[in-house]
Protein backbone atom coordinates (compact mmCIF):
# COMPACT_ATOMS: atom_id res chain seq x y z
CA UNK A 1 0.00 0.00 0.00
CA UNK A 2 1.03 3.59 -1.07
CA UNK A 3 1.52 6.20 1.77
CA UNK A 4 -1.92 7.54 1.29
CA UNK A 5 -3.25 4.35 1.93
CA UNK A 6 -5.57 4.53 -1.49
CA UNK A 7 -3.57 2.41 -4.12
CA UNK A 8 -6.21 2.83 -6.38
CA UNK A 9 -5.11 6.59 -7.01
CA UNK A 10 -3.18 7.50 -9.64
CA UNK A 11 0.80 9.09 -8.99
CA UNK A 12 1.01 12.65 -9.57
CA UNK A 13 4.28 13.74 -10.98
CA UNK A 14 6.33 17.24 -10.38
CA UNK A 15 4.90 18.10 -13.44
CA UNK A 16 1.50 17.62 -12.53
CA UNK A 17 0.89 14.70 -15.07
CA UNK A 18 -0.84 11.28 -13.90
CA UNK A 19 1.49 8.29 -13.94
CA UNK A 20 0.36 4.85 -13.96
CA UNK A 21 1.39 2.65 -10.70
CA UNK A 22 3.76 -0.57 -11.85
CA UNK A 23 4.16 -3.22 -9.45
CA UNK A 24 6.84 -5.91 -10.63
CA UNK A 25 5.44 -9.24 -10.07
CA UNK A 26 6.73 -13.01 -10.48
CA UNK A 27 4.45 -15.06 -13.23
CA UNK A 28 5.84 -18.24 -10.96
CA UNK A 29 5.34 -17.18 -7.53
CA UNK A 30 2.69 -13.95 -7.29
CA UNK A 31 3.19 -12.04 -4.47
CA UNK A 32 0.22 -11.90 -2.79
CA UNK A 33 0.20 -8.62 -1.31
CA UNK A 34 0.33 -7.05 -4.88
CA UNK A 35 -2.25 -9.02 -5.91
CA UNK A 36 -4.89 -7.81 -2.98
CA UNK A 37 -3.45 -4.09 -4.11
CA UNK A 38 -4.30 -5.10 -7.39
CA UNK A 39 -7.82 -5.87 -6.49
CA UNK A 40 -8.48 -2.64 -3.93
CA UNK A 41 -8.17 -1.10 -7.48
CA UNK A 42 -10.42 -3.63 -9.09
CA UNK A 43 -12.86 -2.59 -6.35
CA UNK A 44 -12.81 0.65 -6.88
CA UNK A 45 -14.05 0.21 -10.48
CA UNK A 46 -10.31 0.85 -11.71
CA UNK A 47 -8.25 -0.52 -14.28
CA UNK A 48 -5.64 -2.89 -13.98
CA UNK A 49 -3.27 -4.19 -16.93
CA UNK A 50 -2.21 -8.14 -15.82
CA UNK A 51 0.01 -11.22 -17.88
CA UNK A 52 -2.08 -13.87 -19.13
CA UNK A 53 -0.94 -16.87 -21.35
CA UNK A 54 -0.78 -15.46 -24.45
CA UNK A 55 -0.94 -11.47 -24.26
CA UNK A 56 -1.62 -8.59 -21.54
CA UNK A 57 -4.84 -7.91 -20.44
CA UNK A 58 -7.02 -5.10 -19.29
CA UNK A 59 -9.15 -5.95 -16.28
CA UNK A 60 -11.80 -4.89 -14.54
CA UNK A 61 -14.96 -5.55 -12.31
CA UNK A 62 -17.24 -7.00 -15.24
CA UNK A 63 -20.45 -6.98 -12.83
CA UNK A 64 -19.87 -3.25 -12.51
CA UNK A 65 -20.86 -0.96 -15.82
CA UNK A 66 -18.93 1.97 -14.75
CA UNK A 67 -15.90 0.31 -14.78
CA UNK A 68 -16.59 -2.15 -18.18
CA UNK A 69 -16.96 1.58 -20.11
CA UNK A 70 -13.64 2.80 -18.93
CA UNK A 71 -12.00 -0.49 -20.78
CA UNK A 72 -14.61 0.31 -24.44
CA UNK A 73 -13.62 4.17 -24.03
CA UNK A 74 -9.49 2.99 -23.28
CA UNK A 75 -9.39 0.59 -26.38
CA UNK A 76 -11.82 2.61 -28.51
CA UNK A 77 -14.08 -0.09 -28.86
CA UNK A 78 -17.34 -0.24 -30.43
CA UNK A 79 -20.08 -1.49 -27.67
CA UNK A 80 -21.23 -3.91 -30.02
CA UNK A 81 -18.21 -6.11 -29.41
CA UNK A 82 -18.13 -7.64 -26.03
CA UNK A 83 -15.44 -8.47 -23.76
CA UNK A 84 -14.38 -11.60 -22.25
CA UNK A 85 -13.44 -12.82 -18.60
CA UNK A 86 -11.85 -14.87 -16.21
CA UNK A 87 -13.54 -17.03 -13.38
CA UNK A 88 -11.02 -18.28 -10.51
CA UNK A 89 -13.08 -22.08 -10.75
CA UNK A 90 -16.06 -23.67 -11.97
CA UNK A 91 -17.78 -22.76 -8.19
CA UNK A 92 -17.44 -18.92 -9.19
CA UNK A 93 -18.50 -19.27 -12.79
CA UNK A 94 -22.48 -20.94 -12.46
CA UNK A 95 -22.92 -18.00 -10.20
CA UNK A 96 -22.92 -16.20 -13.35
CA UNK A 97 -23.42 -19.08 -16.67
CA UNK A 98 -25.90 -21.99 -17.36
CA UNK A 99 -24.06 -24.99 -17.62
CA UNK A 100 -24.30 -27.92 -19.82
CA UNK A 101 -22.36 -31.40 -19.61
CA UNK A 102 -20.30 -30.85 -22.94
CA UNK A 103 -18.82 -27.41 -20.99
CA UNK A 104 -18.17 -29.34 -17.70
CA UNK A 105 -16.03 -32.01 -20.40
CA UNK A 106 -13.81 -29.17 -21.58
CA UNK A 107 -13.33 -27.69 -18.73
CA UNK A 108 -12.13 -31.03 -17.07
CA UNK A 109 -9.74 -31.17 -20.25
CA UNK A 110 -8.41 -27.96 -20.66
CA UNK A 111 -8.68 -25.54 -17.55
CA UNK A 112 -7.19 -23.74 -16.35
CA UNK A 113 -5.48 -22.86 -19.98
CA UNK A 114 -6.48 -20.97 -23.02
CA UNK A 115 -10.16 -22.15 -24.08
CA UNK A 116 -12.76 -19.83 -23.42
CA UNK A 117 -16.03 -20.92 -23.62
CA UNK A 118 -19.46 -18.51 -24.31
CA UNK A 119 -22.77 -19.74 -22.24
CA UNK A 120 -25.82 -18.07 -21.68
CA UNK A 121 -25.59 -15.73 -19.46
CA UNK A 122 -27.61 -14.88 -15.96
CA UNK A 123 -29.31 -12.05 -15.10
CA UNK A 124 -26.51 -10.50 -12.68
CA UNK A 125 -24.25 -10.22 -15.77
CA UNK A 126 -24.57 -6.94 -17.01
CA UNK A 127 -25.65 -6.26 -20.69
CA UNK A 128 -22.96 -4.38 -21.55
CA UNK A 129 -20.49 -7.30 -20.96
CA UNK A 130 -22.41 -9.43 -23.66
CA UNK A 131 -26.54 -9.02 -23.68
CA UNK A 132 -27.17 -12.92 -23.78
CA UNK A 133 -23.88 -14.51 -22.96
CA UNK A 134 -20.58 -14.73 -20.54
CA UNK A 135 -17.18 -15.65 -22.12
CA UNK A 136 -15.14 -17.26 -19.76
CA UNK A 137 -12.45 -19.05 -18.71
CA UNK A 138 -10.23 -20.22 -16.05
CA UNK A 139 -6.44 -18.96 -16.71
CA UNK A 140 -3.30 -20.93 -16.70
CA UNK A 141 -0.95 -17.89 -15.79
CA UNK A 142 -0.28 -17.71 -12.10
CA UNK A 143 -0.99 -13.96 -11.97
CA UNK A 144 -3.90 -13.91 -13.69
CA UNK A 145 -5.42 -16.57 -12.07
CA UNK A 146 -4.10 -15.02 -8.16
CA UNK A 147 -6.14 -12.33 -9.44
CA UNK A 148 -9.71 -14.17 -10.00
CA UNK A 149 -9.21 -16.27 -6.81
CA UNK A 150 -8.33 -12.75 -4.41
CA UNK A 151 -11.18 -10.75 -6.41
CA UNK A 152 -14.02 -13.41 -6.06
CA UNK A 153 -15.89 -12.13 -9.11
CA UNK A 154 -15.18 -12.22 -12.92
CA UNK A 155 -12.60 -9.94 -14.04
CA UNK A 156 -12.66 -8.47 -17.79
CA UNK A 157 -10.16 -10.38 -20.09
CA UNK A 158 -9.33 -8.26 -23.45
CA UNK A 159 -5.97 -7.65 -24.39
CA UNK A 160 -4.04 -4.52 -24.09
CA UNK A 161 -4.41 -2.66 -27.36
CA UNK A 162 -6.10 -0.05 -29.15
CA UNK A 163 -8.87 -1.82 -31.01
CA UNK A 164 -7.94 -3.54 -34.27
CA UNK A 165 -4.45 -3.03 -33.17
CA UNK A 166 -1.71 -5.74 -32.36
CA UNK A 167 -2.05 -7.06 -28.58
CA UNK A 168 0.64 -5.85 -25.90
CA UNK A 169 3.35 -8.17 -24.61
CA UNK A 170 5.56 -5.84 -22.38
CA UNK A 171 4.65 -3.15 -20.30
CA UNK A 172 7.41 -0.69 -21.98
CA UNK A 173 5.28 -1.28 -25.09
CA UNK A 174 2.03 0.09 -23.90
CA UNK A 175 0.52 2.95 -25.73
CA UNK A 176 0.66 6.05 -24.67
CA UNK A 177 -3.10 6.78 -25.54
CA UNK A 178 -3.93 3.74 -23.49
CA UNK A 179 -1.27 3.91 -20.64
CA UNK A 180 -3.34 6.98 -19.42
CA UNK A 181 -6.00 4.60 -18.46
CA UNK A 182 -4.28 2.30 -16.61
CA UNK A 183 -4.85 2.63 -12.79
CA UNK A 184 -2.11 -0.25 -12.15
CA UNK A 185 0.40 -2.25 -14.03
CA UNK A 186 1.28 -5.98 -12.83
CA UNK A 187 4.66 -6.05 -14.57
CA UNK A 188 5.95 -9.83 -14.98
CA UNK A 189 7.94 -8.59 -17.98
CA UNK A 190 8.11 -9.12 -21.08
CA UNK A 191 5.47 -11.92 -22.73
CA UNK A 192 6.30 -15.21 -24.66
CA UNK A 193 4.36 -14.63 -27.84
CA UNK A 194 1.56 -17.40 -27.90
CA UNK A 195 -1.52 -17.82 -29.57
CA UNK A 196 -4.61 -16.40 -27.78
CA UNK A 197 -7.34 -18.60 -26.25
CA UNK A 198 -9.55 -20.96 -28.61
CA UNK A 199 -13.41 -20.12 -28.43
CA UNK A 200 -15.94 -22.52 -28.39
CA UNK A 201 -19.97 -20.85 -28.36
CA UNK A 202 -22.29 -22.75 -26.52
CA UNK A 203 -24.81 -19.96 -27.18
CA UNK A 204 -26.12 -21.39 -30.76
CA UNK A 205 -28.08 -24.11 -30.26
CA UNK A 206 -27.24 -27.94 -29.49
CA UNK A 207 -23.97 -28.27 -30.93
CA UNK A 208 -20.99 -25.97 -29.89
CA UNK A 209 -19.01 -23.73 -32.26
CA UNK A 210 -15.39 -22.80 -32.70
CA UNK A 211 -15.41 -19.28 -33.00
CA UNK A 212 -11.73 -18.66 -32.76
CA UNK A 213 -9.14 -21.27 -33.17
CA UNK A 214 -6.14 -20.43 -31.02
CA UNK A 215 -4.04 -21.81 -28.82
CA UNK A 216 -5.82 -25.18 -28.36
CA UNK A 217 -6.87 -26.74 -32.10
CA UNK A 218 -10.17 -27.76 -32.87
CA UNK A 219 -9.45 -31.21 -33.42
CA UNK A 220 -8.66 -31.41 -29.69
CA UNK A 221 -11.29 -29.43 -28.70
CA UNK A 222 -13.89 -32.07 -30.83
CA UNK A 223 -11.65 -35.23 -29.40
CA UNK A 224 -12.76 -34.47 -26.14
CA UNK A 225 -16.44 -33.68 -26.35
CA UNK A 226 -16.83 -36.84 -28.32
CA UNK A 227 -14.89 -38.64 -25.48
CA UNK A 228 -17.40 -36.89 -23.17
CA UNK A 229 -20.27 -38.33 -25.06
CA UNK A 230 -19.07 -41.87 -24.53
CA UNK A 231 -18.54 -41.35 -20.94
CA UNK A 232 -21.88 -40.66 -20.23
Amino acid sequence: MNRTGKVYEKAISAGGAELTRILRISSLRPDPSKIREAVKVLDADGVVMYPTESSYALGVNALEETAIKKIFKAKQRSLGKYVPVIVSDVRMWKRYAYFNKSAETLIREFMPGPLTLAMTKKHCVPDLLNPFAIAARIPGHPVALALARAAEYPITSTSVNISGAPPVYSPKRVPRALRSAIDLILDAGRLRRRNPSTIVDFTKGDRPIITRVGAIPASAVFEALAQGRKEK
